[in-house]
This record gives structure tokens, sequence and C-alpha cells, in this order.
């Protein structure tokens, strides 16, 4: 029997295991915004070929992490019940499923630009997002291989080692893409092709970084020896539970590109006030990112363990402190949006009056919304330390789908509520997202987690 930690204690390890995640969630963020103010230096059809090439890429991307996410709560569970077996097991088989997904992506990345003309791009735009995604699909492989050896990692709560590789791809990001980008320091002048080559290189050295680490500091997994060999009974258990991920993840960004498309039939200032507020908002969302993934973690062990008193406790501390910290943003959000607002325009900004008070009432939105979606992502991320993801699956498609979207056009457009009310739609599908997942894990989630450990043929 586990012992049954204290509130403090429960807080205090969340916090430890979390605080390097939401850095390395926090620095995954600074990648990308590094690369969009770089193309923007570049050239305007360069940073909007950068900016829809890279939506597409890392659509792609996010649903083949599923595979990766689900090796998480395996890991942790496998230690929690002290089968080493298990974690190697499962690491593995995610490791092959990410594989086959990348090369079965490569094809879309390679030949994109129909793609990208169907999404009624014009023929420069297409050209240019086309010349990107054709290099950068290449690194579509080893960005989903780090995902993988960075779930098995943070599952085995080494959650600093995957801050500082997270780290040092940010770093090497903006090395590579400064050199070949602008052709600084002796190298070729690439523009469009020199950001893809500097996100390949990347995600090349953290998966290097990733896989000398898993190798040498946890030699008793032997994660790498036979690693050709096929174990189809755990790869069936991965791809059942990655698979649901993927697809949750997929409804879920998809119903934002859906909403942006929408800010945009209402005017170039209100979908510019909307791509600030939601820049912003996704920078603190990665904080309960961090809190998700830590919950998914402790879940998954205590789940490991059969030990259903600290995965209550556990969860509950997990929720208080994503509440905490939506609160907190959400002050901040409502006290001083035009400060913020102002850090994102010049003085002189063609429509900057317009962009600001649009974006004062978004903020004033963005709060509900940081408590909204900082509470599907705990719940999220503990029914997955549960491994349960079909039914969360299908609780996200009809929040996001049945609720969100719908939810937005009508108060957008028929109530004329413009831009927040398109907002104000998200928030209830997010909302919805959260009761019901909620509800899933504190009957569902809770009940499955039975007393004894788990092996792995469970």
């Amino acid at each position: 029997m586990s012992k049954l930690l204290s509130y403090s204690a429960h807080v205090r390890a969340t916090v430890a295991l979390g605080l390097p995640l939401i850095g390395g969630h926090v620095a995954q963020y600074a990648i990308g915004l590094g690369d969009t103010i770089m193309m923007g230096w570049y050239g305007v059809s360069e940073l909007a070929a950068v900016s829809l090439a890279g939506s597409l890429f890392f659509t792609v991307f996010l649903f083949g992490c599923g595979f990766a996410w689900a090796v998480m709560p395996m890991v942790a569970a496998a230690e929690g019940a002290g089968d080493e077996t298990a974690v190697r097991r499962s690491t593995r088989m995610g490791l092959w499923l990410s594989v086959i997904y990348a090369v079965l992506a490569l094809p879309a990345m390679l030949y994109a630009k129909p793609i990208l003309k169907a999404l009624g791009q014009t023929e420069e735009v297409a050209a240019l997002g086309a010349e990107y995604l054709a290099v950068a699909g290449f690194g579509m492989l080893p960005a989903l291989l780090v995902m993988v050896l960075k779930s098995y990692l943070a599952a085995l709560e080494r959650s600093r080692v995957v801050f500082w590789i997270t780290v040092l791809a940010a770093i090497c990001n903006v090395f590579a893409n400064y050199a070949l980008i602008f052709g600084h320091w002796g190298m070729p002048e690439l523009g469009i092709r020199g950001a893809a080559y500097g996100s390949v290189v990347t995600q090349c050295v953290s998966l290097l970084a990733a896989g000398i680490y898993a190798a040498l500091a946890l030699p008793e997994h032997s994660l790498f020896r036979r690693i050709w060999r096929a174990d189809w009974e755990m790869f069936g258990r991965v791809l059942r539970l990655g698979l649901p991920i993927g697809l949750t993840v997929l409804s879920e960004v998809t119903m934002f590109s859906a909403s942006a498309v929408m800010m945009g039939w209402l005017g170039t200032e209100t979908l510019a006030a909307h791509g600030i507020v939601i820049t912003v908002s996704g920078g603190t969302f990665m904080v309960h990112m961090g809190l998700s993934n830590a919950g998914t973690i402790r879940a998954g062990q205590s789940f490991g363990r059969g030990d259903r008193a600290n995965l209550k406790r556990g969860a509950r501390v997990v929720i208080a402190l994503s509440v905490v910290v939506a609160l907190v943003t959400t002050a901040i959000f409502l006290t001083m949006p035009e400060t913020i607002l102002n850090q994102f325009m010049e003085p002189d900004a063609a429509g900057r009056a317009q962009i600001l008070a649009i974006g004062v009432g978004l903020f004033a939105v963005a709060g509900l919304f940081q408590l909204a979606d900082g509470a599907q992502a705990i719940a999220t991320g503990l029914l997955r330390g549960v491994q349960d993801t079909a039914m969360p699956m299908l609780i996200a498609a009809l929040a996001y789908w049945g609720v969100g979207i719908p939810a937005s056009y009508l108060l957008g457009f028929p109530f004329g509520l413009g831009g927040v009310g398109i907002w104000s739609g998200l928030v209830l599908g997010l909302a919805a997202a959260a009761v019901l997942l909620m509800w899933r894990f504190w009957t569902f989630g809770v009940a499955s987690t039975t007393p004894g450990p788990r092996t792995a043929a469970a």
C-alpha cells in the first residue's frame, strides 16, 4: 500500500516536475515566435508563406504527436508498477509508430503546392510555402522521435533534461536561421528555404541530444538495443491509446483555425487583434500545458500502482494550480490590455486605434478563455494518465465542433457581436469540453484505478 501524501507534498512534487516542463513548452513556443520574427525581417511574402506552411506542418505534426503523448502515461504507469520491461516496450513502439507516420506524411509535405492553392492562397504564397515544406517535411521524422523521447524522459521525472534539450533547440534554431536565411557567417542566403533547413538542423540536434542522454543516463532500459525487433502486442496498445489523442488535438487545432477564418471575415484590423491576443494567450497557455503534462505523469504513476487516494489528491492539486495561474493571467489581461497590445504595434501603425479597441474587448473574453482552456487541458492530461483517450476524443469533437464553432458563428454574425462573439463561442466550446472531461475523470477515471500494480500485460 502506497503512503498517502499530504496536499503540500503533492504541491511540491507537482511544481518540481511541472516547472521544467512549463519551461520546455515556453522554449518550444519561442522557437516558433523566433521563426516568425526572422521571416518578418526578411520579407512580407516569405512571412505569409511561412505562417501558412508552418500551420500546415504543425497540424500534421500535432496529429502524429498522439503516439508520443501516449508513451508518457504508459511509461509513468509502468514505472509506478516497477515494470522496466514495459517502459522499454512502450517507448520503442512509440518510436516505431512515429517513424511510420512520418513516412506516410512526407508526400503531403513534398507536394504541398496543390494543397496550399486549394486553401485559396495566391500563386506566390503557395509556391513559397511549398518550397518551405519540401525541405521542412524531412524534419517531421526527427521532430516526432524527439517528442517520444521527451515523453519517455518526462514520465521518468527527468523533466529538467527535457527543458534543457528544448532550450538547446531554441538556441540552435536562432543561430541556424540567422545564418541560413540571411546568408551570414559564410553561409548562402537561402531565404525561406534557409528557415526550413534551420528547422531540420534544430530537430536533428535535439534528437541527437535526447538519444545520447537516454542511452547513457538510463542504460537499464536498453532502449535502442535490438530496436528493429517488432513487438506487435505493445504496438497495438500504443496505437489504440495514441490515435485518439492525435484526433483530440486535431479537433482543437481545427477549431482555432476555423475561428481565425471567421475573424478574417470581419476585416484586417479584427484579424490583427485576434492574432495578437491568441499569440499572448498561447504563451500563457504553455503554463497549463506543463501542468497538464505533470498531471499526466503523476496520475499515470498512481494508476500504475493502483493508488486511488493519491490519484485524487494529486488531481485536486494540479487543478487548483491551473486555476490560480488562470486567475493571475486574467487579472493581467483585464488591467493592462492596451500595454500588451502596444508591444505588437508601431505607434504610427495603420488601423492602430481600431486594433486597440477590438483587442481590449478580446482580452476581456480571454480571461474566461484561460479558465476554460486550462481546465480542459488539465482534465485531458489526467485522463491520459489513467489511459482513457477514446471517450475524451468523442467529447472533444462534440464540444469543439458541436458547441464551439456553431456558437462562434451565431454569436459573431447573426447576433452581431463580432470578434467578441467569436471568442465567446470558443469559450463555450472549451467550457463544454472542460465540464465533460472533468466529469469523465472523476467518475470513470478514478474508478478505473483499481488497487494493485498494473503490468505490461494488463
